[in-house]
């Protein structure tokens, strides 16, 4: 076996570990409709997610901020998530095996995530045993693309960035992992494709769960 040149892992959420797609889709759409506002496809939904749900609501909402209504929408939707974050998502196939290889071999697991810290916590108390810490979004701690959410995630795992590898599937994990001072490793089966990641600057691929760790021991790292 190649010498484990790393020894921590830091995931994203939502379209690398969970697909969550679906149950944020439904929870927007509620949001607007209550509001007698337009609906969004699941792949409008998929080009705004990444940046945090104020984010995600605010290019949702027509206008965005200056629609009088966006706060009630907003609210809408967190309460709406919070009761139905778990309603149709799932863990890619492969992950939870990868995270217990990964466990199994050693590593420091942990998630950070734009997502409400609540959803965070519990989704990944459902899903995944493996993780170590999760971290999302939380009072104190700026979003991703800032470093903030990695940062505190070292900490309490009492790792530094030199022990760390990113794991993501956005432009905003490859910018979060560049802040962080973190090599990235983007996945191929979340929200962006290839070409649209290349175009961020991503340079480093898995096409399977199970590549992430063939990556990790290959001493490419």
């Amino acid at each position: 076996m190649s010498i484990k040149m790393k020894d921590t892992v830091i995931f994203d959420l939502d379209g690398t570990l969970l697909d969550t797609l679906e149950d944020l889709t439904d929870a927007v759409n509620y949001a607007l409709t209550t509001c007698n506002m337009p609906q969004h496809t699941i792949d409008e939904i998929r080009q705004f997610v990444g940046n945090g749900v104020r984010k995600l609501m605010l290019r949702a909402v027509p206008q965005g901020e200056e629609n009088p209504a966006f706060e009630k929408a907003f609210a809408l939707f967190k309460e709406y998530y919070e009761e139905h974050c778990n309603d149709k998502t799932n863990a890619y196939e492969g992950v939870s095996e990868l995270l217990q290889k990964l466990k199994d071999a050693g590593y420091a697991l942990a998630i950070v995530s734009n997502k409400i810290d609540s959803a965070v916590q519990d989704l990944n108390s459902k899903y995944f045993p493996q993780v170590d810490v999760a971290v999302g979004d939380r009072e104190g701690l700026r979003r991703k693309p800032a470093p903030d959410s990695v940062e505190e995630a070292l900490r309490q795992l009492g790792k530094t960035k030199k022990d760390a590898v990113y794991v993501g599937d956005s432009e905003v994990d490859i910018q979060t992992a560049a802040n962080a001072g973190l090599p990235c490793i983007s996945v191929l089966w979340g929200f962006r494709d290839k070409q649209f990641l290349e175009e961020h600057d991503a340079n480093c691929f898995a096409q399977k769960p199970k590549d992430v760790l063939e990556l990790l021991q290959s001493g490419k790292f």
